[in-house]
Order: C-alpha cells, then sequence, then structure tokens
C-alpha cells in the first residue's frame, strides 16, 4: 500500500489553488463528485496528486449516502477541530490487492458501480479521512486520454516522504495505523499540518504555506 494523493478542505471555489500557482504548480484537470456533493481542483505529479476539495452542494454532502463519510462535517467545520485531511492510498504492486486497514465499503454514485472506496473504520473528524482505491495508479502511468500536466517551474517531480501533524494524537488510534506505509509518518502536533517532501529535497529549500493552507514544501 501506498500514497495514491492527498485532499485538502478548501474554500468553496478553491482561491488557495492560486497560492499554489503562484508558487509555480501547474493546475490540472478538476472534477465535480454528483451525489457526493463535493467538486475539486488539482495538481499532479508523477506518482501522486494534491486535491483541494470544497462543498459545491451541501444537501447532497449531507445525504443519507455520503454522511457517514464526514465529508459535510470536515468541508463546513470552522473551529479548526476537524482535519482538513484525507489521505488516498492505493496498492503498491499487483500483488498488494487490498486495504490494510479495517474498513468500510462506500459506493459513490460517481463511480462504476463495480468500483468502491474503503473507508477507514472508527475514524473521527479530527484525524484525516483515511481511504484505499484498489483501481488507482500513478498519474504517469494513466492513457493518453487521461494525461495531466506534470511538469511545474519549481522543477517537483515526485513525492518521496509525507509527514501529517495532528492535535492530540494518543486520542486516535486509527491514524496511529499508518505509521507502517513507508515514506509516511503520522505525529503529535499542536495543528493540523501536511509536511510533503519532493525527490528526497535535493535542494534543501522549505516552503511554507500558512496562513492559505496548511501545507509545507520541501524539496
Amino acid at each position: 500500500m501506498e500514497v495514491d494523493h492527498i485532499f485538502i478542505c478548501v474554500q468553496s471555489g478553491a482561491p488557495e489553488a492560486e497560492t499554489l500557482k503562484k508558487f509555480g504548480l501547474t493546475e490540472g484537470s478538476s472534477n465535480k463528485h454528483p451525489g457526493q456533493g463535493t467538486e475539486n481542483r488539482r495538481f499532479f505529479f508523477k506518482n501522486s496528486f494534491i486535491e483541494l476539495i470544497f462543498l459545491n452542494n451541501p444537501e447532497e454532502a449531507s445525504s443519507d449516502l455520503a454522511k457517514p463519510t464526514l465529508l459535510f462535517e470536515r468541508l463546513s467545520t470552522q473551529n479548526n477541530i476537524a482535519s482538513p485531511f484525507g489521505i488516498c492510498f492505493r496498492p503498491k504492486n499487483k500483488d498488494d490487492n487490498g486495504a490494510k486497514f479495517p474498513n468500510w465499503v462506500y459506493k459513490p454514485s460517481y463511480l462504476p458501480a463495480s468500483l468502491e472506496v474503503n473507508v477507514a473504520k472508527d475514524s473521527v473528524v479530527s484525524e484525516p479521512m483515511w481511504f484505499f482505491l484498489s483501481f488507482a495508479s500513478r498519474p504517469d502511468l494513466a492513457a493518453k486520454e487521461k494525461q495531466q500536466p506534470l511538469v511545474h517551474s519549481k522543477d517537483l517531480s515526485e513525492i518521496t516522504a509525507i509527514k501529517v501533524s495532528i492535535p492530540n494524537l494518543e486520542q486516535h488510534p486509527t491514524s496511529l495505523l499508518f505509521n507502517t506505509v513507508d515514506n509516511f509518518e503520522v505525529t503529535d502536533g499542536s495543528e493540523h499540518l501536511m509536511e510533503i517532501s519532493f525527490d528526497h529535497e535535493p535542494q534543501g529549500i522549505i516552503h511554507d504555506f500558512r496562513p492559505e493552507l496548511p501545507l509545507i514544501f520541501k524539496y
């Protein structure tokens, strides 16, 4: 199991995307999620992507289908208690064919009936949304008609490590399960924060996107 992509909950329309573009990232295609009440803007790298997700239909997001995901609460809470993050995993190789954590099956209406999302059981809104897509693969392996822009002015190529900080980590046993994933760390912190390393940090540069985004790049 390895990281497929991460999402960050943002304001309607994802104006925070302009911060990433100003930094030097090239924006890829966006998606709407009918029945889930969400929409996104995305930035792709060879092995992963960053998704900025926001509400576009509160009624759909709080429907019986979508409610168990806690996305409505995560995207509408303003008290800084909710984690703004979601971390999606995928198979690491052809023999790695299932989620390595207790999960429940979510079948959103925007996916074909044969596909499903495996969402971690017993997680709460104060920790990230942890989920697994058995059908996901690297962006640089996408079919020609689905290829995304992978070149950025800062010459960032691949995500090579991620660290997620969660306040009161000891109260979140589900999140602790993910410290077993290679190049991924869950740690206790004073705030919700994600640090992403690119290409093993050859330039030794750190860029902090706060307060616009709870995000730090290391490259």
